[in-house]
């Protein structure tokens, strides 16, 4: 199907879904809202190949780090910690924090993004540091069950599903599920429990986070060839529930559906979470009102104004040069372009934008970043003047998922605020929009406009919350056309993940695209790599290696 055919046709079915229902019963008028994101202004202009002019200053600093989400921060974080602060810092956006930046209104704050971090396993060193440093994490960071904040961990209840008419505890089918499938699903967890505990013969974890301390053997690298939906019919997995949830947790951490995702991905999605907390912690995840907001405000405190990423800057031309990199970077609140001289580079940008501005890049590097495909994602935040009538069942959770539901549902951003039920809330809704190619998918994301997807977002939320509409007083959506890398079959190619670890010279390539999928723990990790690295090389100055 050609692409404008698949674009009329998905807006057409968009709008027919958004029709009201035959009752005779008046329909509230869409609420005002807001639809932002869909890429940035001065990233088009880069990618249409707009001309910028010649730059007229030049900085010359030992360090630029390029890109201010999680990665650049953590690279900044690692830099400062050791006490060496002779760095720039730039960042496309107009607010740093990348997929964990966060929106506020007189409600609450809450997340245009990532929304909570899984307690870290003992080997995620640097992001037990981080929470160590933040005052989160209490005690002696390597400990097995540290003790976390409480203010932070998720409170109960955390999650709910909505199946039959039903909301159900947790996220799991089981209420109306039959004996038979209830059994294969005790069977596929305690297969995910063995092998979150398969080691190799030097004791490594087959399945760890961050992924550079996973085992490399071929019987688990053998799952990358296969899709995970191909290996769960291989092993004999076919129950619709368990389908359900496993495609679930892929579209959820992946952006992508279960029948892409590879089937080493999708394992690790349940075998590679090892993070406990001491006193009654357990298992859960840390977040707050603005989802992973919070650690971005965290790290830009630990770095201070002087060292805060310079926001509306974009890196348009990058050499080596014989002592170091030369950046071309054009300013946006100043408009014009300045020259950086540095002697070493942290590129933690998506790395699809580096064969774009690299002049020399080699041929191996730019092969290796080819193959990355990129999940669109729509995020909306709906500001409610009271919160949701409960319905049957489980009353509101943090994460809310209709299981009937094109969505990823919603989490309630003033969970964590720990005030009653009742009053103003904010609701964010995850839409990853996976059933489409990524191209077709990022093409739809741009054209339909805001009265279509508010349309679809309350009437998909009618199917559990039949006064959602009434309630509804704003809603605001994000857009992101490249929102994280997609673990497809093949994505842990070793001689790829080996061109993309070396990086080029002295550009160090810092960003989760690395590990082939976006999350908080990859991203810190690769950061973090990339600042020790030139720590080492500035006279040996690590007093301590975190990755």
């Amino acid at each position: 199907m050609q692409r404008r055919h698949f674009l009329k046709n998905s807006i057409a079915t968009a709008c027919s879904l958004a029709l009201p229902g035959c009752s005779r019963r008046a329909v509230p008028p869409l609420p005002p809202g807001s639809l932002d994101g869909g890429g940035s202004p001065l990233g088009h202009r880069l990618r249409d190949g707009g001309a910028f002019p010649p730059p007229d200053e030049t900085r010359r600093v030992p360090v630029l780090i390029v890109g201010a989400g999680i990665a650049g921060l953590s690279a900044a974080w690692r830099l400062k910690r050791e006490g060496f602060g002779d760095f720039a810092f730039i960042e496309l956006e107009a607010a740093p924090g990348g997929n964990a930046r966060y929106g506020q209104n007189a409600i609450s704050r809450y997340p245009l993004a990532a929304h909570y971090l899984p307690l870290p396993n003992p080997e995620a060193r640097a992001v037990r540091a981080v929470l160590a440093d933040l005052g989160v994490l209490r005690g002696n960071p390597d400990a097995l069950e540290p003790v976390y904040d409480e203010r932070y961990l998720c409170h109960a209840p955390q999650e709910r599903l909505y199946r039959l008419g039903v909301w159900q505890e947790g996220l799991i089918p089981h209420l109306g599920v039959p004996k038979a499938e209830l059994e294969e699903q005790r069977r596929f967890f305690a297969l995910m429990e063995n092998l979150r505990a398969s080691r190799d013969k030097h004791g490594k974890r087959a399945f760890a986070l961050p992924l550079a301390y996973a085992a490399e053997s071929p019987d688990w690298a053998a799952l990358d060839t296969l899709s995970m939906f191909e290996w769960m019919r291989k092993e004999g997995f076919t129950a619709p529930s368990l389908a359900w949830y496993v495609n679930y947790a892929c579209r959820d951490d992946y952006g992508t559906d279960y029948r892409q995702v590879s089937a080493w991905a999708g394992i690790h999605y349940f075998a590679s979470r090892t993070g406990r907390g001491g006193e009654g912690a357990g298992d859960t995840v840390l977040t707050a009102p603005e989802g992973n907001g919070w650690l971005v405000d965290g790290l830009l405190a630990q770095l201070g104004k002087t060292h805060a990423p310079r926001c509306g800057e974009m890196l348009y031309a990058l050499t080596q040069t014989p002592h170091g990199c030369r950046a071309e970077v054009w300013s946006e609140s100043r408009q014009q372009s300045l020259r950086y001289e540095a002697e070493h580079i942290i590129w933690a940008a998506p790395l699809f934008i580096l064969p774009h501005v690299a002049h020399g890049l080699p041929e191996a590097l730019k092969n290796a970043i080819a193959p990355l495909s990129y999940a669109p994602w729509l995020i909306a935040n709906l500001s409610l003047s009271e919160a949701p009538l409960p319905g049957a069942g489980q009353p509101l959770s943090w994460d809310n998922v209709l299981q009937d539901s094109p969505s990823l549902g919603y989490v309630t951003a003033t969970h964590q605020t720990i005030r009653v039920a009742s009053g103003p809330t904010v609701l964010t809704y995850y839409n990853a929009l996976s059933s489409p190619a990524p191209a077709d998918a990022r093409t739809m994301l741009l054209a339909t406009p805001f009265e279509t997807w508010a349309e679809n977002i309350l009437r998909d939320l009618s199917r559990a919350h039949r006064d959602i509409r009434e309630r509804t007083t704003r809603i605001d959506i994000q857009r992101h056309g490249h929102a994280m890398s997609r673990p497809v079959p093949g994505f842990r190619n070793a001689l790829r993940r080996k061109h993309l670890a070396e990086g080029w010279g002295r550009v160090h390539l810092a960003h989760a695209d690395l590990s082939g999928f976006s999350l908080f723990e990859e991203s810190n990790y690769w950061g973090v790599r990339a600042a020790e690295k030139i720590l080492m090389a500035q006279g040996g100055r690590l007093k301590e290696r975190l990755a």
